[in-house]
């Protein structure tokens, strides 16, 4: 895995109770982890001014660079997609099957989802199954459900067959 082999790990305690390790390499940011324990570290100042208004509630496009070599094609192809969710909304993980122009791989792009390494930068949460259920989140359910609240989400349409 790219992150691991060329680690520079910082962390910083982004907002309130919310707390996140931040790893990156010369590339870009490689890994975003909730953690329980309160890091010690510094963000640089524009990706920590991102992730304050972020947990703020204020709208943001993050705008850093990120290190996703450890990903497989696939997952980059399902990863940009995610990017082009806007903030505030939620697509389905079959919305984004076809975005990427696999529309059977509702499954694969779960998992996708799910191997994300740097989520809110890339914001798997808005992910969503087509019935408007939450589905799975690496940070565990109750927290894709306060990112969502943070932004007030809502579901996605049904999708049209």
């Amino acid at each position: 895995m790219a992150c691991s082999r060329h680690r520079r790990a910082r962390s910083a305690l982004v907002a309130g109770a919310v707390n996140v390790r931040v790893e990156w390499t010369s590339r870009g940011v490689c890994r975003v982890k909730f953690v329980r324990q309160r890091p010690q570290g510094r963000l640089p100042y524009h990706l920590q001014e991102q992730l304050d208004r972020y947990f703020a509630g204020q709208p943001v496009r993050f705008r850093v660079p990120l290190d996703l070599r450890a990903g497989t094609s696939f997952q980059q192809k399902v990863w940009q997609a995610l990017r082009r969710i806007p903030y505030g909304q939620t697509r389905s993980y079959a919305w984004v099957a076809r975005q990427i122009g696999s529309p059977k791989a509702v499954r694969a792009v779960g998992a996708a989802c799910g191997a994300n390494p740097v989520p809110i930068l890339i914001p798997c949460h808005r992910v969503v199954r087509s019935d408007g259920s939450l589905g799975g989140f690496s940070g565990g359910l109750a927290r894709k459900r306060a990112l969502l609240r943070l932004e007030n989400a809502g579901t996605p349409p049904k999708p049209s067959a």
